[in-house]
């Protein structure tokens, strides 16, 4: 098992937002983790990614624990997150925010290798390489997002919301493109609103509610679920 998270708990101070979930992601898999807001989706990714620390339970990484081991270092080790609400660095270029996503990295050459790919991922990136990023639209930031999260060259990638706010066009053309970067061997947990579209693209699914996993599948299998079709899903096609 590539990552897996066991009895995990994390509270805001006096709140328990994560009541002793457990998830498990493979070797170039797809998971979707579904709920409404305020469920936990947005916490699990944080402790994954190191910017919250567990009150209790584990998180490993081939096998290793990587709960107690600062954000930076999971970055170092092959995890890295496209935040919700993007975050990008408005002030600099698109060219100086992919920079960013690679500062961890001493491979030079690999590095070139890898904004090459990005170009290839998301040819507007390389048009507007020397315009400030705060002047992109909001699917060009997306895009940035996910590029700068991907120079760090992570195995697992972790995306919060990526089509938050975007025309169901553009929605597509994203997710077409995770699909080619998983295809291309890293492996994605993704939380996302738009249940359908995730999974759609999904091996497998959580679905959340309150802090707790109430409902874990097979993509397919969550979307013929009737349960899931008539909370996340619309009732219908």
């Amino acid at each position: 098992m590539l990552l897996e998270a066991e009895d995990l708990h994390v509270r805001y101070g006096d709140v328990e937002a994560l009541h002793g979930i457990n998830l498990n992601v493979r070797q170039g898999e797809i998971v979707a983790i579904l709920g409404a807001n305020g469920a936990g989706k947005t916490t699990t990714l944080r402790a994954i990614s190191g910017l919250l620390r567990p009150s209790r339970g584990e998180i490993r990484f081939e096998s290793h624990p990587i709960h107690k081991l600062p954000a930076h270092r999971l970055v170092g080790l092959g995890i890295a997150q496209a935040p919700e609400g993007r975050r990008i660095f408005g002030t600099l270029t698109v060219r100086e925010n992919l920079d960013l996503g690679a500062y961890s990295r001493t491979d030079r050459p690999q590095v070139s290798e890898t904004l090459r790919w990005i170009h290839d991922l998301f040819p507007v990136l390389a048009q507007r390489r020397d315009q400030l990023a705060g002047t992109l639209s909001g699917g060009e930031q997306q895009m940035l997002a996910i590029g700068r999260a991907l120079m760090a060259n992570p195995r697992v990638l972790l995306l919060d919301e990526p089509s938050l706010g975007l025309a169901p066009l553009l929605v597509k053309a994203i997710f077409q493109t995770l699909w080619e970067i998983n295809e291309a061997g890293v492996t994605i947990i993704l939380v996302e609103q738009n249940a359908r579209a995730a999974l759609k693209l999904a091996h497998r699914g959580y679905v959340m509610e309150v802090g707790r996993i109430v409902l874990e599948d097979r993509a397919d299998a969550l979307l013929a679920n009737p349960e899931v079709r008539n909370a996340y899903l619309g009732g219908g096609e």
